[in-house]
């Protein structure tokens, strides 16, 4: 048995000081005090934060075909240092996770047994065969075999007529579509039009213009089924970021305005945006040490983003702790129509276990995943993931 005492719990009533019991993996007891037993396994969170493990639904792990970048190991392994106990990775692998055979190989390397971090692997499918954007996958097959949403990833589909039958087909399988609108306006814009005719949901990634959060918080205002991500480096950076950080400050969509950056901010606030993920990118040294219009787009950032959400939102006074667990945790967890009230008597421990004050200084070279394109690195920030609970096995950071 594993016994929690002393911290500061985060469940739908706010937190709350008090002791968490568990045994094998769910949680049978949560009381003011619990008398420790010779069997049990106790940790101190005093002082410290114990809320739902994060989840980031959009994620890079790579594999399989592109090992040498990410592998399902190290990207599990980074995803538990940065306090996230269930992570889905985009389609965009080699071969394409468009048909059951590559979902069921991801999920097979994503077991107990096999990971080495006790984390939630979950594979997104593509939209279209190839991620070509002409012929639909099996959305039947792929969710049954496994598969949590549907995404094209970083090729969106341009056909109107195309994304109109993949909306209506997911909706008929009650899965979501995640949208990538690397032209952004125009294509939320579009998006969320088709929504409307089609009376489907749609989910919109990586959220990064001040135009784009105002079409979307309009469609909402409208009744249109539509939720948002953005990721920290869109609240955070500039596109002045460029100059200092080369290549590890390049992204798509690219980092824009500080126009941009305060819209970003106010859609989490106001609740236009739902969701703070990572779009965990990893790339080789080698690839990113090319001139910057051949370097690839993207960075990583499992390893950084809670912290960067304290530091930036709740240190400043804008957000509560609160508000950063709903935005990495509840609410990400509702969109993909996942668990959202895991810390209750009789279900299975699902936890991260955080110092909200520590202070530390990110040192890519310290990181477990295999690639170091941030462009955090050398930056003091307040936040350090020191455990977490899933699959029945608590993990120390």
């Amino acid at each position: 048995m594993l016994l929690i005492k002393g911290g500061k719990f985060y469940n739908k009533t706010g937190g709350r000081s008090c002791c968490l019991l568990i045994e094998n993996d769910k949680i049978i007891d949560i009381s003011e005090k619990i008398p420790e037993t010779a069997e049990m396994t106790v940790i101190d969170a005093s002082g410290l934060i114990v809320a739902p493990g994060l989840v980031d639904m959009h994620v890079h792990f790579r594999e399989p075909g592109f090992e040498y970048k990410e592998d399902i190991q190290t990207g599990a392994a980074a995803a538990a240092a940065g306090g996230f106990t269930t992570v889905c990775c985009m389609p965009n692998t080699l071969p394409v996770a468009d048909c059951r055979e590559v979902i069921e190989l991801i999920l097979q390397k994503s077991t107990r047994e096999t990971l080495c971090a006790p984390i939630t692997v979950l594979p997104i499918g593509a939209v279209t065969k190839g991620q070509k954007g002409e012929e639909l996958t099996d959305f039947a097959k792929l969710k049954n075999a496994g598969a949590v949403a549907l995404s094209d990833d970083g090729m969106p589909i341009i056909s109107n007529e195309v994304m109109r039958k993949a909306l209506i087909e997911a909706d008929k399988e009650r899965m979501l579509i995640i949208s990538h609108c690397e032209e952004e306006e125009p294509m939320v814009e579009r998006d969320v039009r088709l929504v409307a005719e089609t009376g489907t949901k749609i989910h919109i990634a990586h959220v990064s213009t001040a135009e784009a959060v105002d079409s979307i918080r309009k469609a909402k205002a409208a009744g249109v089924k539509v939720t948002a991500e953005t990721c920290p480096h869109y609240f955070l950076l500039t596109e002045e970021a460029i100059a200092t950080k080369g290549t590890n400050a390049k992204m798509s969509p690219p980092l824009r305005t500080e126009k941009d950056v305060e819209a970003i901010i106010e859609g989490l606030a106001d609740g236009t945006i739902d969701a703070i993920v990572t779009d965990h990118a990893p790339h080789s040294a080698e690839e990113k040490a090319q001139p910057f219009n051949d370097a690839p787009n993207g960075i990583i950032g499992l390893e950084t983003a809670l912290a960067l959400s304290l530091t930036f939102l709740h240190k400043t006074g804008m957000f509560s702790i609160e508000d950063v667990i709903n935005l990495m945790s509840k609410k990400p967890a509702k969109i993909l129509g996942l668990k959202t009230d895991k810390l209750k008597k009789g279900e299975e421990a699902d936890i991260v276990i955080f110092d909200p004050y520590e202070t530390w200084t990110v040192d890519p070279e310290k990181f477990k995943s295999k690639a170091r394109n941030t462009p955090f690195g050398g930056m003091e920030l307040n936040g350090k993931v020191r455990g977490i609970v899933s699959k029945g096995l608590y993990m120390p950071i």
